[in-house]
C-alpha cells in the first residue's frame, strides 16, 4: 500500500516540480523552488488522501500540521522574495553553469529538490496512507512538533522585522530567539520533523521513516542549510564575533 503512496506521490510531485521550474524559466530566477518547498509537502499529502482515503483521524491530524507549516512557510518565503533579485547562491549557479544552466537547473534545484521533498516528509506520508488513533506517543509528538513551529515561526518574524529597519542594513540579528543560537528557523524546522516522527511511530512499522527526519536534519546541518549561509555570513566581522559566543543551532540554554 504505501509503494503506491509512494509511486502517486513521485509523480505529483514531478509535475509540481516541472510547472515551477517553468515559471523560473519565465521570470529567470530559480529562487521560487524555496517559496514552494513547504506547499509541496501539502500538496503530497492531499494527494495520499485522495488516493487512499484513511480512516483513523491520525491522518487527518497530520495532513492539518502539514498544512499548517506549509502555508506559514510558504507565505513568508515568497512574501519576502517575490519583487527581489535571484538569491545569490542560485545567481552563482547560473553562471557557474554556463550554457548547461537549463538542464542543470532541473535537474539538480527541482528534481533533487522534488526526491528530498518525498524523503524528508515520509513520515507525514505514512500516517496519510495508514491513518491511526491518537496515543500517548501522538501527543508527545505534537507536542514536539508545536515547539518547533513556534520556533522557527518566531524566529522568522523576529528576523523579517529586524531587516525590514533601513537602520539594521549590514547589522546582524543578535536578539530574541537569536540570541540564543544563529539559526533558530533551522532549529524550529528540524524539531518540528523529529515531531512528525514521534506521531508516525504509534502507526505500525512508523519507525521506518526515520529517514525522513534524518534527511532534513543532514540537509540543514551539513549540505544546503548552516554551512551554505555561514560561509557567506562569515565574511562579516560582526557575525565571526557573534559566532564565538552563540551556538550555530541548537539554542544555549538546552545546552545547558
Amino acid at each position: 500500500m504505501f509503494s503506491s503512496t509512494l509511486l502517486l506521490v513521485a509523480l505529483v510531485i514531478f509535475w509540481y516540480m516541472l510547472a515551477l521550474f517553468f515559471v523560473a524559466l519565465s521570470r529567470k530566477n530559480n529562487a521560487v523552488v524555496d517559496g514552494a518547498w513547504g506547499p509541496g509537502f501539502l500538496l503530497a499529502m492531499l494527494a495520499t488522501l485522495l488516493w487512499q482515503r484513511p480512516t483513523g483521524v491520525l491522518a487527518f491530524v497530520a495532513t492539518g500540521l502539514v498544512a499548517l507549516w506549509a502555508i506559514r512557510l510558504g507565505v513568508h518565503i515568497l512574501s519576502r522574495n517575490w519583487d527581489k533579485k535571484e538569491d545569490w547562491r542560485y545567481a552563482k549557479w547560473r553562471k557557474e553553469w554556463g550554457a548547461l544552466f537549463v538542464v542543470r537547473a532541473f535537474a539538480q534545484v527541482f528534481l533533487l529538490q522534488g526526491f528530498l521533498m518525498i524523503l524528508v516528509a515520509l513520515p507525514a506520508l505514512w500516517m496519510a496512507t495508514f491513518g491511526g488513533v491518537l496515543t500517548a506517543m501522538v501527543n508527545i509528538g505534537v507536542l514536539v512538533w508545536a515547539f518547533g513551529f513556534f520556533w522557527e515561526a518566531m524566529g522568522d518574524h523576529q528576523l523579517s522585522v529586524f531587516l525590514k529597519n533601513p537602520a539594521n542594513r549590514g547589522r546582524v540579528m543578535q536578539s530574541g530567539l537569536w540570541k540564543f543560537s544563529r539559526h533558530p528557523n533551522y532549529f524550529g524546522e528540524i524539531i518540528q520533523w523529529w515531531g512528525m516522527w514521534l506521531m508516525a511511530v504509534s502507526v505500525p512499522g512508523g519507525w521506518l521513516t526515520i529517514i525522513g527526519p534524518l534527511t532534513i536534519t543532514f540537509l540543514i546541518t551539513k549540505v544546503s542549510g548552516v554551512p551554505m549561509l555561514e560561509k557567506k555570513q562569515m565574511q562579516n566581522p560582526e557575525f565571526r564575533e557573534y559566532a564565538q559566543r552563540t551556538p550555530s543551532l541548537i539554542p544555549a540554554f538546552l545546552k545547558k
